[in-house]
């Protein structure tokens, strides 16, 4: 009976922490990947490009719905279940705010409080169960939006304090001999990047400038492709190229079931904050948190280095021809050599 119920509790997590990958994946991916690009066609069709904008950084706010839509699909819930959940993780976000009259949507919200207002929204649901009977249909979606994501909006004040707490440590690591910053802040921000924690929120909460933020955000560039091509075996091209183009938090629900898979990610990440800290990358509060994703990085550092051909061959090394070649030397000696992970650790369903 108790592995039973273990096994019960362990799958129940996974569906969780799966149906907020894919609930990020569906969100952020589309901003990720035109964000630059139509910023770049203002210019040329400006009407056009930020229609599309507009579209992909409201899609970002819809994260939370997403994953509370996908987690209670992967639970066999029903439509009005799934709607109800989805409902509730958008008011617990903290995504949504109320103020004179007026209703505000900004951001993805907080990923820790999506995931436990979800699981409280779950759990009411398989508690009511088939208890109201014919009036399903209508008691259900009160109780679990208002309750739900009720609780969820008592809770975002206190997981709010667990992320302050966290940005305090890694404000710390600045203080800290360049190159072991540079070490330790590329790590840092690799792990928190395959975790329910918001690397850019931290990031723009603490200020990260200058090379902090370049070790940042090489870090999890680093980290991103280190994981798409140690699993590029068992995903499609589509799903590797999401790691690095997108975000590799895809990824989050594998990391937390198989710990060991963050010691080939925080090699790599470390080993590319080294690398940021000696060339001096640059990069500012707001771009610390993204990699790769949507060139956000990449356009960042270039926007503090004189411009030309020669800071633009610099930056496809640090961002393209290092990270690679960092890729396939962790998945050559984590996978193939020392057998310490497998690629099928890293298999997505998507």
């Amino acid at each position: 009976m108790t592995q039973t119920k273990t096994t019960g509790l362990k799958q129940a997590t996974m569906n969780i922490l799966n149906g907020i990958g894919m609930g990020v994946i569906a969100s952020l991916v589309p901003a990720a990947i035109l964000g630059q690009l139509m910023k770049a066609l203002l210019g040329v069709a400006p009407a056009f490009a930020q229609t599309v904008i507009n579209i992909t950084t409201f899609t970002q706010s819809l994260l939370a719905a997403m994953a509370g839509f996908c987690a209670a699909y992967l639970f066999q819930l029903n439509m009005v279940q799934m709607s109800s959940v989805a409902a509730a993780a958008m008011i617990g976000s903290g995504a949504v705010t109320f103020k004179n009259g007026l209703m505000t949507v900004a951001g993805t919200g907080d990923v820790i409080n999506i995931g436990l207002t979800i699981t409280v929204a779950i759990f009411l649901v398989k508690l009511i169960g088939k208890r109201l009977g014919s009036y399903t249909a209508l008691l259900l979606p009160i109780i679990i939006v208002v309750g739900g994501g009720g609780i969820g909006l008592l809770l975002l004040p206190y997981v709010k304090t667990v992320t302050t707490l966290i940005g305090t440590i890694v404000m710390a690591f600045t203080k800290l001999q360049p190159l072991l910053m540079g070490v330790l802040i590329g790590m840092s921000f690799a792990a928190m990047i395959v975790s329910p924690l918001s690397a850019a929120g931290i990031a723009i909460a603490i200020g990260l400038t200058g090379v902090a933020s370049g070790a940042a955000n090489l870090g999890i560039a680093g980290a991103g492709y280190t994981l798409g091509i140690m699993s590029s075996s068992v995903n499609g091209m589509g799903t590797t190229l999401a790691h690095f183009i997108g975000t590799p938090k895809i990824q989050m629900a594998n990391m937390l079931e198989k710990p060991k898979l963050f010691v080939p990610v925080l090699c790599a990440s470390g080993l590319s904050g080294l690398l940021a800290a000696i060339v001096n990358l640059q990069g500012t509060p707001s771009s610390a948190g993204f990699g790769f994703s949507g060139l956000i990085g990449p356009l960042a550092a270039y926007a503090k280095m004189t411009p030309g051909w020669g800071s633009i061959i610099l930056l496809t090394v640090l961002y393209v021809v290092y990270p690679v070649a960092l890729g396939f030397f962790m998945r050559w000696l984590f996978i193939d050599r020392l057998h310490f992970v497998s690629a099928e650790d890293l298999r997505l369903d998507v």
